[in-house]
């Protein structure tokens, strides 16, 4: 709802700002933790080149995960991850994340460095 915006030159998590205050990043490291399938997440692990979609505040964007020195991710396990994102989207430090596949949550996490 702001003056002089059309409904096509938006979408869905876009942020308004002044120019420059934020920058967007399409990498990042995060900790997560894979939900069990009691917890309503997987209940298959998964490997290196998965590709969930990544839910940040309103927005949510694909991303291909690399397990950093893990060569395959169980439910219930609590590791570091890599993810490299289809978009460029604003992020930062200790921003929470969720991970979903299909109408599946299957992880949630919190981003510790941004590349």
């Amino acid at each position: 709802m702001i003056r002089g915006i059309k409904k096509d030159e938006v979408s869905r998590g876009y942020i308004l700002g002044a120019p420059g205050a934020i920058k967007p990043f399409s990498s990042f490291n995060a900790k997560v933790y894979i939900l069990t399938k009691k917890e309503g997440g997987r209940h298959k692990g998964f490997a290196t080149n998965y590709k969930p979609q990544f839910f940040f505040r309103t927005m949510n964007v694909t991303g291909s995960i690399d397990l950093l020195g893990v060569g395959f991710a169980m439910p219930g396990d609590s590791l570091n991850i890599s993810v490299l994102l289809v978009n460029k989207v604003p992020l930062s430090v200790g921003l929470r994340f969720v991970m979903r596949e299909g109408n599946l949550t299957i992880g949630a996490g919190v981003i510790t460095e941004l590349n």
